[in-house]
């Protein structure tokens, strides 16, 4: 399949120390445009000799349909990228093609003039997108419902407060049918409830076959928006795969990411005389390796460990934290039976497994610390480890977990699916 976007070796080099411009009217506006075929490619010479190199190097292709997360911290080239995508600005190096149309959301009021209403608006991105009139005014009550400002639609936008900007400005760019759809983080600006329409309307464009390109800081609206990550850093690309990855490594925990540890030496295993510890591992419900999880998804922690002395009644156990070191819960074999029925002259190897149920823990990276202890008397911790394994909790977009059709960020180290109840309460009836 042919790409929708090509990026190859795309450079931006800005020169610091240059004013900044200033503001236009519509006629300042409509006359530069009218001189832009003109000044095309003309180089403008700045006022100081230093240079900041906001891209450098960047390659890569977007096939049609794809949602593609952009991340990175502040000052890593994320705007300048989308910039660069958008035509605002050209690339000092490379080449970029589209093989489709593009509308971009990238600041608040990108793309609207001040002095014109919000219905004048709508007519003019429309015009400079190619559409015909007729093919606006089938959108045109569309993109009113969706923005929610019927009331000022014939207002200036130059009277909106930032929240009315985004919201006729996401309505326009999402609802005239771009091939390509770039958006920044401008929809931070909204309420959640806004923000909450803008994603799911977001996923509806992908689901179309349209191509989305997606900034944002929001780790799980990343993971739960774009199949496909790329982050930057210092203007370069460093990280381009699976969203879950790209934004471990952005958050740093990627290394904490690991599923299994074995103490191979049984003498430089955690222990004393009477156990030590063989092996800690994450695994799925089939026995696989696991490290990055499905919120939905049960996970099995196994503890594997060797009884030197007999005459004990031993018990293991863990601990699992967030990243923050909060404690989400700890988990022991306590039962009765488990205890009781153990064989107090048995010595040699022995596994304990404890599966961690789908649908309980919250978005987040965590680690587990295991131990294993004499239950009865004490008790008295013979063996233990912190932080031994990690894994990482992601909720996909599907709508199933206990997040459900929520997109906005969930308080919580645990997220467990409840079951609720809804009914209306019928006048003069008591409610039970």
């Amino acid at each position: 399949m042919k790409p929708i976007i090509e990026v190859e070796g795309i450079a931006k080099r800005y020169s610091l120390g240059t004013g900044g411009a200033s503001y236009q009217t519509l006629r300042d506006a409509l006359a530069g445009m009218a001189k832009a075929p003109f000044g095309r490619g003309r180089a403008r010479k700045g006022a100081g000799g230093e240079t900041l190199w906001a891209l450098k190097d960047v390659n890569f292709k977007v096939q049609p349909g794809e949602a593609i997360g952009v991340i990175g911290h502040n000052g890593a080239g994320k705007s300048t990228l989308l910039k660069v995508l958008s035509r605002i600005t050209e690339p000092t190096a490379g080449s970029i093609k589209l093989y489709g149309r593009v509308v971009s959301l990238l600041e608040v009021g990108t793309g609207f003039h001040p002095e014109l209403t919000g219905r004048e608006n709508i007519y003019l991105n429309g015009a400079i997108l190619g559409m015909r009139r007729s093919e606006i005014n089938q959108k045109f009550d569309e993109i009113v419902a969706f923005s929610e400002i019927e009331k000022f639609l014939d207002t200036p936008v130059k009277h909106y407060s930032s929240g009315m900007y985004t919201r006729l400005a996401f309505a326009v760019a999402a609802h005239l049918e771009p091939e390509i759809l770039v958006v920044d983080e401008v929809l931070a600006v909204g309420d959640a409830a806004f923000q909450r329409k803008c994603m799911n309307k977001m996923r509806d464009v992908g689901q179309q076959g349209r191509t989305v390109i997606f900034v944002s800081h929001n780790m799980p609206a990343i993971v739960r928006l774009c199949p496909r990550a790329i982050m930057l850093e210092g203007g370069r690309v460093i990280e381009d795969g699976p969203a879950h990855h790209v934004t471990g490594v952005y958050l740093g925990t990627t290394g904490k990411m690991f599923s299994e540890r074995v103490w191979e030496q049984q003498a430089a295993a955690p222990g004393d005389e009477t156990v030590r510890l063989r092996a800690v591992r994450l695994k799925d419900a089939a026995g696989q390796p696991l490290g990055l999880v499905d919120i939905r998804q049960p996970l099995v922690v196994e503890i594997e460990y060797d009884v030197l002395r007999p005459g004990k009644r031993l018990s293991a156990g863990f601990i699992c934290n967030n990243d923050e070191g909060v404690c989400a819960f700890s988990s022991a074999e306590v039962e009765a039976e488990t205890i009781y029925g153990q064989d107090i002259n048995f010595t040699g190897r022995r596994v304990a497994r404890c599966t961690i149920p789908g649908n309980l823990l919250a978005e987040g990276t965590f680690t587990v610390s295991a131990a294993v202890y004499a239950i009865l008397d004490g008790p008295h911790i013979h063996a233990q480890e912190s932080d031994i394994v990690g894994f990482r909790v992601y909720d996909p977009a599907e709508g199933d977990s206990a997040r459900g059709i929520y997109t906005g960020p969930v308080a919580g180290v645990v997220r467990p699916r409840l079951a609720w109840e809804s009914v209306p309460v019928l006048e003069g009836a008591v409610s039970r």
